[in-house]
Order: structure tokens, then sequence, then C-alpha cells
């Protein structure tokens, strides 16, 4: 009996403390999208904690008037659609040859790529190699050059070692498999789990994207939707502040702009991960324990 007891209050000290964490996780984002329709004045007099106060879709209408948001969400999509297909194109393929023992240089080849993510070449010779290769100011800048992502390549690798057996690669030779149909029929259906976290990965960065739209995009339709949200936040920041009684509406606004701008850049991408979370939960876990 005393042993029961014990373990009920584990089990309530257990789900207390992930209730905790899983409140100081979610209260940041649902105070900002409270935060986003209260008036301004209330959320800076310490009002909104639960509930929004004095609601307006101000913000909102300022940010979705401006017709570069649009153009915006047309090329982050893209960018995240294909840049993820052809991620998973490149990843998944090398991952596989990779995990496979009977291929005698896949250690070297691993120490390469490994060796990428200590030391690169930097942020100058990456810019002229992407200029030599006529991709400055293209879409593709998006989605080729930065397709492969190390990190990813180890987890999906270590899931083909660990969960993938090798007797079922000799029984698919035997009845005259070739190694390219034995990965798209047989290896690809079992890797559902780390196939849906790595994608997610790849989306999320993609979408996520500022620092090379930054760089090697100049043309305003190619620009990304981070990029376009940034200038909308700099736009409204530079207003005349001589005008003192005009100040304080401006500061408002532009604090308006800023929760709506937050809100319209990441509920997108939260929404993806309903659709993938029964293989997230077992896929992130690939490579933590074998056997």
């Amino acid at each position: 009996m005393k042993l029961k007891s014990v373990d009920k209050f584990t089990t309530v000290v257990i789900y207390l403390l992930a209730g905790i964490a899983a409140i100081m996780a979610l209260y940041p984002i649902y105070f900002v999208v409270i935060a986003s329709i209260s008036s301004p004045d209330a959320v800076e007099n310490g009002l909104v904690y639960l509930w929004p106060k004095y609601i307006t879709f101000e913000g909102y209408e300022k940010v979705f008037q401006d017709a570069r948001i649009w153009m915006g969400y047309r090329n982050t999509i893209f960018y995240t659609l294909a840049g993820t297909a052809i991620s998973l194109l490149v990843t998944l393929p090398a991952a596989f040859v990779l995990s496979r023992k009977d291929f005698k240089a896949r250690n070297t080849i691993m120490m390469m790529f490994v060796f990428t993510m200590f030391f690169g070449g930097g942020l100058i010779p990456t810019y002229l190699l992407i200029k030599d290769l006529n991709l400055y100011n293209t879409i593709w800048v998006m989605i080729l050059p930065f397709s492969l992502n190390v990190y990813n390549l180890i987890i999906a690798r270590s899931f083909f070692e660990s969960s993938i057996p090798e007797s079922l690669g000799e029984a698919a030779k035997i009845d005259g498999c070739s190694d390219i149909r034995f990965f798209i029929s047989i290896i690809l259906p079992l890797s559902k789990a780390i196939i849906a976290v790595i994608l997610l990965y790849y989306a999320v960065a993609q979408w996520n994207e500022y620092f090379k739209a930054l760089i090697y995009l100049r043309d305003e339709n190619l620009q990304t939707l981070q990029i376009v949200l940034r200038s909308i936040l700099i736009q409204n920041q530079s207003f005349d502040g001589s005008a003192a009684e005009g100040f304080a509406e401006t500061q408002n606004l532009f604090d308006l702009i800023k929760y709506a701008v937050i809100v319209v850049s990441t509920i997108p991408i939260i929404m993806v991960y309903p659709f993938v979370q029964k293989y997230f939960t077992k896929g992130v876990m690939i490579g933590a324990v074998k056997g």
C-alpha cells in the first residue's frame, strides 16, 4: 500500500511539473496573441495577462493592408515547400547510403560532412561562390545551395542504422530487388517517423529563413515573409516624433503592429505540428536509445 501511495504521489508531482512547464512554454505565445488584439495602453499598463482588453484589430489591418505581405507569404510558402522537398530528396538517400556497413568509404565521407559543422568558408567566400554559380538574386539561392543539414543527416543515418535490420536488405537482394527499389519501396515506408521529424526541422528552418534572404536577395518580388515583416516594422517605426500629441498614438500603433507581425509569422508554421505529432514523438528520440 505504501508503495502504491508513493507511486501515486510521484505521478501527481510529475504531472504537476509537466503542467507548469507547459504553461511556461505556451503562455508567451498566448500573451502575444491576446496582446495583438488588445489596446496598447492596456498592455503597457499591465491589464492584459489572461484575456484581451478593449479588443481592436487595427494592428492586423495595418499589416494586411500592405500588399507586400501577400507576396511574402507566396514566396515563403514556395521556398518552404520546394526547399523542404529538395532537402529530403538529398538527405534521406545520403543518410541511407552512409548507414550501409558494406559501403567502405562511409566513415571517411561522414567525417567530411561532420567537418563542415565545425569549420566553414565564411560569409564572403560563400557570397562569391553564390555569385559565380549565378544563383545570386534568384529563387534557387533559397533552395539549392543550403539544402543539406548535417545534423539532420546524422539523425537519419542513426535511424537507418538502428531501426532497419541488415537481414531485410539481404532478403530483398535474394528476391532480386535493386538498391533503389529497396530504398523507395521498403525503406521509405518504414521510415515515416524520421521523415516526419526531418520534414518538420527543414520546414521550420525554411519558413523562418531570414539571413539568406537578407544577403542573397535584392529583388523585392523574391523577398521572404520575414524580410517583408521586417520592412513593415521599420517603416512603421520611423515616425516623426516632433509632434508630442502624435508620438504616443504612433507608438501605440507600432506596438500593435509588432504583436500582429509575430502572430502572422508564427501561427501558420505552428499549425503544421498537429499533423506530424504522432510521428514526431517517436522519431525525435531516434538514436537516443538503441535496442
